[in-house]
């Protein structure tokens, strides 16, 4: 029997990407560690009016999984990718920033793995507090089954979107110290990122938006990252730059693109800006760091 988000994917998303069901895994064996009681009861919100095309918007997450869309036998690579959806820590953006996303990456031959973390933001804790747990499990987690799902164990990076963007991001410069206590040998796994791609990524700048938020600690031992950004966005561009200063200054291979119009939250939709090929830049920077094979 199909879940009603199954129900929901079969409406908006194109037949190519129900070419097969994906693989459910929970994050946790059992219940997830620092959540909160009271959350309700997991939904999609209704689309908003004359949204075109829908977009599924997930909240009331408690019980986080990961959806893991393997490569195609036949052109897989190796590399996969643990996607965060966006939606301010209150939803995710399930269709637009996560299953599009996980169809480009297994065209590239790449395996996708979208992560459903908790969601919204639990009253008393950080905004990605709980996020942060799921998401160095899941990477763990996805390097553990590296060879049941025919992934290199140092070839598995982290996208991110806006909120995910930021979620990515504290994967991608806090992987030397877990945010909670480890539970059985998925946690003795690294949760260290090979690569990173930001898109839009939000709350990375501190108080006096002059910097980077101290929690976004870029240092020599930081994967390579891809950012994507628009100039006219709300949420400010300087995000990406800074990340990409600091970067540099730390020597970590880094790619930035700022375009002049896009606003924010474009996911993979085609809205006839330059910004809207950001896949295509984001899989040349791939090929070229030989994260994926040459053409």
């Amino acid at each position: 029997m199909r879940t009603r988000l199954a129900s929901l994917l079969l409406l908006v998303l194109p037949a190519a990407a129900l070419a097969a069901d994906p693989l459910v895994v929970d994050v946790w064996p059992g219940q997830p560690p620092g959540d909160v009681p009271g959350i309700g009861e997991e939904a999609n919100q209704p689309p908003r009016k004359g949204e075109d095309p829908p977009i599924i918007r997930t909240t009331n997450v408690t019980k986080p999984q990961m959806y893991v869309y393997p490569a195609p036998k036949e052109t897989r690579n190796g590399a996969a990718v643990l996607v965060c959806p966006g939606g301010g820590y209150n939803i995710l953006a399930w269709n637009h920033e996560g299953t599009e996303v996980a169809e480009w990456l297994n065209s590239l031959g790449v395996t996708a793995v979208v992560l459903k973390y908790r969601v919204p933001r639990r009253k008393g804790l950080e905004k990605h507090e709980v996020p942060l747990k799921d998401a160095q499990r899941a990477l763990s987690y996805v390097r553990s089954m590296a060879k049941e799902w025919h992934v290199d164990t140092d070839n598995i990076g982290i996208l991110g979107f806006s909120a995910g963007g930021h979620l990515a991001a504290t994967v991608s410069t806090n992987f030397d110290k877990r945010s909670y206590e480890a539970i059985d040998a998925v946690d003795e796994v690294s949760c260290r990122p090979d690569f990173t791609v930001l898109v839009y990524p939000a709350y990375l700048m501190n108080e006096k938006n002059d910097g980077l938020d101290p929690l976004i600690n870029v240092t020599e031992k930081t994967p390579p990252v891809f950012l994507v950004h628009a100039y006219d966005d709300r949420v400010t561009p300087l995000s990406s730059v800074h990340y990409f200063l600091a970067a540099k200054q730390h020597k970590v291979p880094a790619e930035l693109h700022v375009f002049p119009k896009g606003g924010h939250g474009y996911g993979m939709q085609k809205r006839g800006l330059p910004v809207n090929d950001w896949p295509s830049l984001c899989e040349t920077w791939l090929r070229a760091e030989k994260i994926i094979p040459a053409k």
